[in-house]
């Protein structure tokens, strides 16, 4: 049910008393200045697929063109209230589908970075891992004015911006060649399965003495959205707080139309005047 404010301290006593695990989406980002993809009022997208990446060198270039114009955003973000409540809270585990690393930042300890993290960089032939701030060093490097000639371009959801002239962009390759890629899980690609089976766990070890609580993410995509499921399944109360509709709603406990780092921030207020919550299985 969608709850209003008269009632919200229900919600807050529910899950200030219980053992939780927390997932979060693009929503909880907002207040950093990083736009999300489907929230009210968000325009229509459509990201590049891991199969459009692979699928040409020309992709590529334009990927890292508009994703180098949009880490000068994204790599100065920091994290919002929301973000430091969490950390605040430090969840049985902490399930984020964002790649801005904003959590990390901020001091949670117990997470899964479901989707992977902006801030490195992989090589899809070799496999070896690199630093996302040593990668915009050469593309700055290659692409002298680059950014002083495209810097007032809109900024999109995951670093990503409005640009469509980039042919001339110059992409560097890894030292055995390969192409690069943020390692990250674009759309099409999978998550890999040592991420979900630890997500599973944490869900499952909650039973029906926990919660499941939904911080910022419309559960579009089943990348999140299974989380849900599982908890209902498992008799779990699931607690959305997301402004607009979700795919979650009908299995939610409760539904809050509220925003995320208000709500959280008074999450962590209630849960420091109770005693330690007592972990499943303990």
């Amino acid at each position: 049910m969608t709850l209003t404010s008269s009632v919200q301290s229900e919600v807050l006593d529910l899950l200030a008393s219980r053992p939780l695990v927390v997932l979060t989406g693009a929503g909880l980002s907002t207040d950093s200045g990083i736009p999300d993809y489907r929230g009210p009022g968000a325009p229509t997208r459509a990201p590049m697929t891991y199969q459009e990446f692979v699928g040409s060198a020309e992709a590529q270039q334009r990927y890292w063109a508009r994703s180098h114009l949009g880490w000068q955003r994204m790599g100065q973000a920091l994290p919002n209230d929301g973000h430091r409540a969490l950390a605040a809270l430090d969840p049985l585990m902490l399930i984020t589908q964002n790649v801005d690393g904003l959590h990390e930042a901020a001091g949670s300890r117990r997470m899964v970075a479901l989707h992977g993290r902006v801030a490195d960089v992989v090589c899809l032939t070799c496999r070896s891992t690199s630093s996302r701030a040593e990668l915009e060093r050469v593309l700055d490097e290659l692409n002298p004015q680059w950014l002083e000639r495209h810097g007032w371009v809109a900024t999109r959801p995951d670093g990503d911006v409005d640009l469509d002239e980039t042919s001339d962009f110059v992409v560097p390759t890894c030292e055995c060649g390969g192409v690069l890629k943020p390692d990250v899980v674009f759309f099409g690609e999978n998550v890999p399965a040592d991420r979900v089976t630890r997500c599973y766990a944490a869900v499952e070890a909650l039973g029906t003495g926990g919660a499941l609580l939904v911080a910022g993410s419309s559960l579009t995509v089943m990348s999140g959205l299974r989380f849900v499921k599982r908890a209902a399944q498992h008799g779990t109360p699931v607690v959305i707080v997301n402004r607009g509709a979700t795919r979650g709603d009908p299995l939610a406990s409760y539904k809050l139309e509220v925003g995320c780092s208000e709500f959280l921030g008074e999450l962590a207020a209630a849960s420091r005047h109770l005693p330690p919550v007592a972990t499943p299985g303990r």
